[in-house]
């Protein structure tokens, strides 16, 4: 059987977009009151930083807007 490998550079591609998102989840966090966001702000942070489905559901669902 044939496996293929991950290319390693597609792989630090997508490490280095996701740290670029939750980054900019986590200053967008921090800069915001408890009442200004859905649900607790450290499980957001959690989710964020499992994987960038949680910083696209923050972005998309996690934020009130004003």
């Amino acid at each position: 059987m044939n496996k293929r490998k991950p290319n390693k550079f597609v792989l630090a591609g997508i490490a280095v977009v996701h740290l670029a998102v939750m980054t900019l989840t986590w200053r967008d966090l921090r800069g915001r009151s408890s009442g200004q966001v859905r649900g607790n702000k450290k499980a957001w942070r959690a989710a964020s930083a499992l994987n960038t489905t949680g910083s696209a559901a923050y972005w998309l669902f996690g934020r009130r807007r004003a």
